[in-house]
């Protein structure tokens, strides 16, 4: 397996691994799958701090990191939010642990200060990969997602890289 930044060629397989999730999971609140051109702008962004990467074996996405602006705001310039998503298959099997490390080590180069986690509980294998990365639990937002018939509470996790 390698960990690789993500290529126009990769989107396909990033947005059915998402689109798994927008349909049957909680680790995202949407419930319509984003379009492609989602996923093209996300590649496409050249802010520092913003990294799409891709776990890949024998031709096969594994899974994907990425790392986005936490707000708009100019002061939370040097603040990113991170996710995880893995393919069925690849769960449980330290390519969540692998991707984040490389992703980690991009914003510790991009000069970002904090990275912060939004994880949908229950959620004990993110919750556990997220800490073993270094994270910090900061704080639950109670039933602040409604989503497969029921409300959904989020804990948040933050990470100081300097």
């Amino acid at each position: 397996m390698r960990i690789r930044p993500a290529t126009p060629e990769d989107l396909p397989s990033i947005s059915a691994i998402y689109d798994e999730q927008v349909a049957h999971g909680i680790a995202t609140f949407d419930v319509e799958p984003p379009p492609p051109a989602y996923w093209a702008a996300r590649l496409a962004s050249a802010e520092p701090g913003d990294h799409v990467l891709v776990a890949e074996a024998d031709g096969a996405v594994l899974g994907y990191a990425y790392s986005s602006s936490y707000r708009p705001r100019p002061a939370y310039a040097r603040t990113r939010e991170s996710s995880v998503y893995l393919a069925p298959a690849a769960q449980g099997r330290g390519v969540g642990r692998q991707l984040y490390d490389a992703l980690l080590d991009l914003l510790r180069a991009d000069g970002v200060h904090l990275v912060v986690a939004v994880v949908a509980q229950p959620n004990p294998a993110s919750a556990a990969l997220h800490r073993a990365c270094g994270f910090a639990s900061v704080g639950v937002l109670p039933e602040v997602g409604f989503k497969l018939g029921r409300w959904i509470d989020t804990e948040l996790f933050a990470l100081r890289l300097r």
